[in-house]
């Protein structure tokens, strides 16, 4: 049987994003030439035995465990809405524990290297390089997430509440306010966008009108911070990295950071805590009464 018809329930029903949906199918497809190449059969048909021996496969191929278990995680969806249409009687990885991951701490940009970025000078006279600091400028004033950066749409701005509406995960809906210097540049930045005379509605268009596609952001963060900062990973998720750190660290209330960056739990939001460790010590420091300072 065709894995496309769990495509589509994620598409239509759970409202996964195309990223979400291209990554499950292409391990999902994965997982089948596996199963018919060892076992000649469909995927749905094998058992625990016979997946953890496809897993393992993968694994023995030099996949790390952390990329391994999220092909894993497309699998368990999988069966997951096997069972719930009732396709089989169980779900035979029901029990399965993921792989053992060394944990990563993704360090965030320092407030100096991103006030660094976005002092840099703008050649008002090109539209990509005002586009292009609009679009740091944006992702650090908001937390947002690159989809939800090129989702965005120019009515998502509402000037007079000094407020943007985002589009998060599952189609949720979330308000995030804005800072007055934010809204003074994209006022001038809209005012480029429309000597581009794009036919659609995307707050971000490329230079020939079109919308915005991920790599594009991606290589844009890339290529900004490259000559700024030496962190081995430069991109979009490490300004949402920073974006959360720097406010923590300046002593904003976990839940409120947590609703700013669209996260379904506080588990999500306490990943950023890691990083703030530094400053957590120097608060401990200067206000413990046992500590050498007050001594």
């Amino acid at each position: 049987m065709s894995i496309q018809p769990f495509i589509d329930y994620l598409k239509h029903e759970k409202k996964y994003s195309l990223h979400t949906l291209t990554a499950y199918e292409n391990d999902l497809r994965n997982f089948q030439e596996i199963a018919s190449e060892i076992y000649n059969k469909e995927l749905k048909k094998l058992t625990y035995t016979e997946l953890r021996f496809c897993i393992v496969s993968i694994v023995n191929k030099g996949v790390e465990n952390r990329t391994t278990n999220r092909k894993i995680s497309a699998l368990k969806a999988y069966f997951k809405y096997l069972l719930k249409t009732n396709q089989i009687s169980e779900n035979p990885l029901l029990k399965h524990k993921a792989l053992k991951v060394s944990k990563k701490i993704q360090v965030p940009f320092s407030k100096k290297e991103m006030d660094e970025v976005l002092s840099m000078p703008i050649d008002k006279e090109d539209f990509e390089s005002v586009r292009n600091h609009m679009m740091i400028e944006l992702l650090y004033a908001t937390g947002i997430r690159r989809s939800e950066l090129i989702n965005l749409t120019i009515d998502a701005i509402d000037f007079s509440q000094k407020q943007i509406k985002v589009l998060g995960k599952r189609n949720k809906e979330r308000i995030i306010p804005l800072f007055d210097s934010t809204l003074k540049k994209l006022t001038t930045y809209l005012l480029e966008r429309n000597k581009i005379r794009s036919k659609n509605t995307f707050l971000f268009v490329t230079k020939k009108g079109e919308k915005m596609y991920e790599m594009l952001v991606y290589r844009t963060i890339n290529t900004y911070f490259r000559g700024i900062s030496s962190k081995l990973k430069q991109s979009p998720h490490i300004i949402r990295h920073s974006f959360a750190t720097h406010l923590l660290n300046e002593g904003a209330d976990l839940n409120s950071v947590k609703e700013l960056l669209g996260h379904a739990s506080l588990a999500s939001t306490q990943v950023y805590t890691k990083t703030s460790l530094g400053k957590l010590k120097e608060l401990y420091n200067h206000a413990h009464p046992r500590s050498i300072k007050n001594r």
